[in-house]
């Protein structure tokens, strides 16, 4: 290598000094190769392409390769330009680029893992839900370490890296040493961030989006590239990246849907009958799918206290959730808001004071509690809803000698439930006349699907289906308790999911998944019946006030659906920026760079017909352009009740939102 470096002039002899990022771009390029190929060969990566669509995917793929060893190697192209001769020379920068090489070796094969992983529970490449997650390394890297057996894996990778870089030491142990001029140092450098910075401006993850199926378009991207591209689009602005129709166009058809008059969606709901001030137990469960129930068909008898409830509730039967997240959840059965594109409002900055399920009930005098298993910092729950009228409980409020098993996720789902008895026990001794609002989110049913022995049939640790019947287990346990309250008989509970299970982050949204169960049980006041109408997540607040009979002036962009007309049914269903509107049996899909799409649905199979369907475009475009504006500009901040012809001074008053 030095022999034929001296037979160079000097300011072609740079090459030699930066083989070790070379050969580490090499490697992480046909490391990225392989996991695309080995991503192909999974049975939920296949689809209806030709040899045109395979070609294209791997072609896509090698270019968005290419831009990302460049980002990856960047540091060590920097390092090896700018360290003088004198100390590239010396064995401890020699020593130093062999570890560098073989670290960049060991993070290529560590991605592919992780990107096998994340392909197993969402059914994609790295995209803004890892970005999402990675802000909350204690529980996330706790999850994994419960779930796989990481230490193995970790050495195993970490011996592939040292025997890559004994493979190549003499080479990168020479070529590190190897002398560089300036202008050679100089003139690399420049290449290298000039690639660089042009692929920043003129490479965009939508290029490899050739294809009408979601596998095809996700192989053909990078996984590092795609964790950053979704980075870049965490919160993404409907205006700048959606289809839009004239504002005054969208909140006039929003208004008209919703009955609205004023300002924004005010408007005044009342009742004939008076109030019932019933108390309310709102119990979202972790990732419980329609697809798990024997109510919906299921025939593994994993919630048999739940197949209960339907036959002895007000069940609604066609509940889409809004999202695949829980903070989505979250910010639909609190504000009754369609999901804007990005970030859940529960992250936002200016997600205070806003209107919401617990701030009508605030208004009523009600106690407003969110109950949740773990620490409330996650997702920023505990300050959104202490910000939004609620009084937040978690596990830090939780005694360690009632907690008998807990993962990194939060305790079982019993030990929060007698917690949540112990807090009404408490509201009640303190104020016996005053109701109380209760929001009880679990969390047993997360991977890595543990619980306490002996309480269910399934072993603990054993996959999806113990924890669903863990989670069916803990509920029927929680009402048995309770039915001993002197406060049951004037309670309605409401038994729901955050989310599904299987709702996977795709630019198609698989509505099959986002079906989700919703119980109302109260045996004194609420007749058992199935309603088989369309709806979401956004209903349910606005359908429970409408069993209390509740007289208000509401904001809410979901209606009440024992009380609506049902050519009013739709249902807002999406994933971190495709948007989606179901009403009929047809779906909108809003994606971003204006893109709009409308299908057919058979929610049942999960079939999409492509059709044409300005109308229902319309509709879903003015529903998704509106909340972002209402919220965006202060429209929904909560003015406790004042009557709209006085809410718009306030609101004037206010910063936007």
């Amino acid at each position: 290598m030095q022999a034929v470096g001296r037979k160079l002039p000097p300011g072609m002899r740079f090459p030699h000094r930066f083989a070790p990022a070379l050969l580490a771009a090499a490697c992480f390029i046909a490391v990225s190769g392989a996991t695309r190929l080995l991503l192909a060969l999974r049975p939920d990566a296949a689809f209806a392409g030709g040899v045109g669509d395979w070609t294209r995917i791997f072609i896509y793929g090698a270019g968005f390769d290419v831009v990302a060893a460049c980002y990856l190697t960047a540091p060590l192209v920097l390092w090896l330009a700018l360290v003088p001769n004198r100390v590239a020379r010396s064995w401890p920068h020699r020593v130093l680029s062999l570890v560098l090489f073989a670290t960049l070796v060991f993070a290529a094969l560590l991605l592919a893992i992780s990107e096998w992983l994340f392909w197993d529970e969402f059914g994609s490449r790295f995209n803004f839900i890892a970005v999402d997650y990675l802000l909350y390394t204690q529980e996330v890297l706790g999850n994994i370490w419960q779930s796989y057996p990481v230490g193995r894996v970790l050495i195993g990778l970490l011996v592939v890296a040292l025997g890559c870089a004994v493979v190549f030491r003499r080479l990168a142990w020479q070529a590190a040493a190897a002398p560089l001029s300036w202008r050679a140092a100089a003139a690399l450098v420049a290449a290298w961030t000039v690639v660089c910075g042009g692929t920043l401006r003129w490479v965009d993850s939508d290029a490899k989006n050739f294809s009408a199926y979601d596998a095809a378009n996700d192989l053909a991207g990078n996984g590092l590239y795609e964790f950053f591209a979704g980075n870049y689009r965490n919160e993404l602005s409907y205006d700048r990246h959606y289809a839009t129709i004239p504002l005054p166009e969208a909140m006039d058809l929003v208004r008209g849907a919703l009955g609205a008059q004023a300002e924004g969606t005010e408007r005044h709901v009342r009742s004939p009958r008076p109030e019932q001030r019933l108390n309310v137990v709102l119990v979202s469960v972790e990732s419980l799918g329609a697809e798990f129930l024997g109510s919906y068909g299921n025939a593994k008898g994993l919630t048999p206290n739940l197949d209960r409830l339907a036959d002895e509730s007000l069940w609604f039967s066609r509940v889409y959730a809004t999202g695949n997240r829980t903070v989505r959840g979250m910010e639909a059965l609190s504000l009754a808001l369609p999901p804007t594109p990005g970030q859940s409002i529960v992250r936002r900055p200016n997600n205070d004071t806003l209107f919401s399920l617990g701030s009508v009930f605030e208004d009523k005098d009600y106690a407003v509690v969110f109950a949740y298993g773990g620490y409330g910092y996650f997702d920023n729950m505990n300050a959104f809803f202490d910000a939004n009228d609620y009084r937040s409980v978690d596990r830090r409020a939780i005694p360690s000698t009632r907690v008998q098993h807990e993962t990194v996720w939060g305790v079982a789902d019993e030990h929060l439930f007698d917690q949540v008895l112990d807090e009404i026990d408490r509201e009640q001794q303190a104020r016996p006349e005053r109701p109380f609002f209760v929001h009880v989110m679990t969390t047993s049913n997360h991977r890595p699907y543990t619980y306490p022995a002996g309480r269910i049939d399934i072993p603990s640790g054993s996959g999806r289906s113990g924890a669903v019947k863990y989670s069916d287990y803990a509920i029927g346990d929680f009402l048995a308790k309770a039915r001993a309250r002197p406060w049951f008989d004037d309670t309605l509970f409401v038994i729901t999911a955050d989310h599904g299970a299987n709702a996977r982050g795709t630019t198609r949204i698989p509505v099959d998944k986002y079906l989700i169960p919703v119980f109302v049980y109260a045996p004194k006041h609420v007749a058992p019946r199935r309603v088989d109408r369309l709806m979401s997540q956004i209903d349910i607040p606005p359908t429970v006030l409408g069993l209390l009979d509740f007289d208000y002036y509401s904001k809410f962009f979901g209606r009440d659906v024992l009380k609506s007309p049902v050519e009013s049914d739709r249902a807002f269903a999406a994933n971190y920026q495709t948007l989606g509107y179901l009403a009929r049996d047809r779906m909108a899909l809003l994606h971003p760079r204006r893109k709009t799409e409308a299908f057919r649905v058979d929610a049942e199979k999960n079939i999409l017909q492509q059709i044409d369907d300005p109308q229902l475009v319309r509709e879903a475009i003015a529903f998704y352009s509106s909340a972002s504006y209402v919220f965006r500009n202060g429209l929904y901040r909560d003015e406790e009740q004042t009557p709209p012809e006085q809410r718009a001074a306030l609101v004037r008053g206010r910063p936007g939102g």
